[in-house]
């Protein structure tokens, strides 16, 4: 499919009021006729022959054709306008729905100015296409037919004199359509560049003000605006260079009339009336040949920006939902990865990797940073496919998994926390949004979050800034995982969640992680730095390089003396195992009688 067939999809559901208003653009046209032919009469009846009462008649005439000119006018602009809306709200519907069910590759390698900047700036070039551009050109065709063929009925030679200049307007637009096309390419290029660095500077600006770097980012920001200043300048440069031309054709239209039109004036070729007439028509004929070069500007902006829509529009997410694929409504939790590969990028990611749990079962992931931990379970989840091996979930491969029923049984806590710019409330509830406040208040309890929500000036109303903006790096892990608990899902997956918060915390979140293992049977998923928070678990996945390097209970490992082993050490020093655990038992009956308020 092609951009404009794409564009023309949409444009179809409103072709009967796109027809309406080229029916009332072709009377206006019409129309405009009759007050320059009036006009002629006037002269020649009413001036030179003394009719005078055919006067009242005329005025009549010219006073009706005015208005009813006045009210289509109104109306066709009511009419494409609301085409255009139509257009335009279905057409970013169409779009942002796509984008939402793009995959983790798309948003890898797409910049989200450039994706505003779609739904922004180059919607707005197809709606101003749509409620303008379309009946314009359309009313500018048919004047200048309109107005030559009356202009033929006065007199051929006339005519055919100022069809002359039809071949040179023809080239000259044809010229500068080839020339426009490129330089507005670049502009919407540079626009998006321009705008994607400023969102990405807007979002960052904690990073800027906390390395005092803001003279540093207005400099690459005044990069970025003069490059989007000079793609602008030069495609000025080529309407400056062809509008001129349009108008001296059109001035030549004027000085054809006055010099030959006179002269047949003086030799009796033609009325007085005969060169009102042609002179009222001669606008006809002007703005259309003045305004080409505009509206060629605006035809090769709309198109520029309908292929950059459909281009962003038609790239297709690598994961699918199968279309014969099972639906359950819920699912157990047994996962299994198989001989598990994933190559991003010509470079491998993580390989070989080999392990199967149980519903119910708690695996801890360690390894070191960028040793593949996120991504295993980013392939659990489906947000990419593996490119060997098979993930299982209940005995099912995941790809043959409905995606959304899928995804719907699993709670994640992502290690890059992101909250809307909405209440608390809100936030935690993201996932069932139609749950009572009571549910609400529970998964937030069990995520240790409640007690400072409720200090909060509004509580649970609080509204937060975006991205969280407002709260400490721990209580945003809170509610994020008091997000993840309040869908009640079947495999729960808390990548690093517990990294920004105390170890007393850590140990009561991991209590109450226990008694949803233990009512709910759910499988739980930890991937930490922190072996306290994952020593409890009944696997334990030690990762390096993308490749799963150790695994077992936490006793196992440590008797191992590999990676594990060296971690705890440098975690714990050289303390007794035995003795750690006395001490996390007394700390634990600590953690249970300070808790019981939470």
């Amino acid at each position: 499919m092609t951009p404009m067939k794409w564009f023309y999809s949409f444009l179809k559901k409103y072709r009967g009021l796109i027809c309406l208003g080229l029916v009332m653009t072709t009377a206006i046209a019409a129309l405009s006729i009759v007050n320059p032919y009036i006009s002629g009469v006037i002269v020649d009846e009413v001036i030179q022959a003394g009719n005078y009462d055919l006067l009242p008649v005329l005025i009549a005439g010219l006073l009706g054709v005015t208005l009813v000119t006045g009210i289509l006018r109104f109306l066709y602009q009511v009419v494409f306008e609301t085409a255009s809306q139509g257009v335009l709200y279905n057409m970013r519907d169409k779009v942002y729905r796509k984008l939402l069910n793009e995959d983790f590759a798309f948003y890898n390698k797409k910049r989200t100015g450039d994706l505003m900047s779609r739904q922004t700036g180059d919607m707005e070039a197809v709606r101003h296409f749509v409620s303008f551009v379309i009946y314009v050109v359309y009313q500018y065709i048919l004047q200048f037919m309109f107005a030559l063929l009356m202009i033929f009925s006065v007199n051929a030679k006339l005519a055919l004199l100022m069809l002359l200049v039809l071949p040179l307007t023809a080239l000259n637009t044809y010229k500068q359509s080839k020339e426009i096309r490129p330089a507005f390419q670049r502009n919407r290029n540079c626009f998006s560049s321009l705008n994607a660095f400023v969102q990405e500077n807007v979002s960052g600006n904690r990073v800027v003000k906390a390395f005092a770097k803001e003279d540093y980012e207005i400099e690459k920001f005044n990069k970025e605006n003069d490059k989007f200043r000079d793609s602008q300048i030069k495609a000025s440069h080529v309407w400056m260079k062809y509008v001129p031309r349009f108008e001296i054709l059109s001035y030549a239209l004027t000085i054809i009339l006055m010099s030959y039109g006179s002269y047949m004036v003086i030799q009796g070729q033609i009325t007085m009336g005969d060169l009102v007439k042609v002179n009222g028509y001669l606008w006809m004929l002007n703005t259309p040949l003045r305004m080409a070069g505009w509206r060629v500007n605006d035809i090769q902006n709309f198109y520029t920006s309908i292929e950059k829509i459909y281009n962003t529009y038609k790239e297709e997410p690598k994961v699918h939902t199968p279309r014969t694929g099972g639906i359950h409504e819920k699912i157990k939790g047994e996962v299994e990865f198989r001989n598990v590969c994933y190559r991003a990028d010509d470079e491998d990611i993580v390989m070989d990797i080999n392990f199967k749990v149980h519903a119910g079962q708690t695996i801890g992931i360690i390894g070191s940073t960028g040793s593949g931990k996120s991504t295993m379970m980013n392939l659990l989840c489906r947000f990419y496919d593996t490119t060997a091996g098979e993930v299982l979930v209940d005995g099912v491969n995941v790809r043959k998994h409905d995606l959304y029923n899928l995804r719907d049984n699993i709670g994640m806590a992502m290690q890059d926390v992101f909250l809307f710019s909405d209440t608390i409330e809100g936030n935690i509830a993201y996932g069932r949004p139609n749950c009572s406040f009571e549910e609400v208040k529970h998964a937030a309890i069990m995520a240790d979050a409640n007690h400072f929500i409720q200090n909060m000036p509004e509580g649970y109303d609080t509204i937060v800034g975006e991205r969280g903006v407002g709260l400490s790096g721990g209580q945003k892990q809170r509610i994020s995982l008091a997000r993840a608990l309040l869908k009640d899902p079947a495999i729960l997956i808390l990548d690093d969640t517990t990294s920004a918060v105390d170890m007393e915390t850590e140990s009561y979140i991991q209590k109450q992680l226990k008694n949803i293992q233990t009512e709910k049977d759910c499988t739980v998923f930890i991937i930490a730095y922190r072996i306290s928070s994952i020593k409890d678990s009944d696997l334990i996945l030690v990762m390096d390089h993308g490749r799963i390097i150790e695994q077992g209970t936490h006793d196992s490992l440590l008797a191992q003396n590999g990676y594990y082993a060296e971690t705890f050490r440098n975690q714990y020093g050289e303390i007794p195992y035995d003795l750690l655990k006395d001490r996390k038992a007394t700390a634990d009956g600590h953690n249970n009688s300070q808790k019981g308020g939470r």
